[in-house]
């Protein structure tokens, strides 16, 4: 039986994720960040969120260089009229502010970081 195109697409974006979108997975993998749980390249309507956690309708999006243009403004529209809330972090922030990007994540998520 073939899977259907969204899950393949799915699949392999999970398989080639950046390695700032590694380093946040395994951070927040497992319930690791406060008993959250996260999915990663989590399909909403035509886009593939980088993060989501489901019950508070958070996504998380890691940004590269190619990233921040009117497309960036569309899918981050399309995704607030679902109702989800978005939050993006440059791939400088996972960097350089790790600790800061979790704290952010924990507390839009409703579980405070520390």
């Amino acid at each position: 039986m073939q899977s259907p195109p969204q899950t393949d697409r799915a699949r392999n974006l999970r398989r080639s994720m950046t390695p700032q979108e590694t380093k946040l997975w395994f951070a927040i993998r497992d319930r690791r960040l406060n008993g959250l749980k996260f999915r990663r390249q989590h399909p909403i309507g035509p886009y593939f969120a980088d993060f989501a956690h489901i019950p508070t309708r958070l996504v998380i999006e890691i940004d590269g260089g190619q990233h921040g243009g009117i497309g960036d403004r569309i899918r981050t529209d399309f995704l607030q009229g679902q109702g989800w809330t978005v939050l993006r972090f440059w791939n400088v922030d996972i960097e350089q502010t790790f600790d800061a990007v979790l704290a952010q994540i924990a507390t839009a998520a409703g579980k405070p970081f520390g």
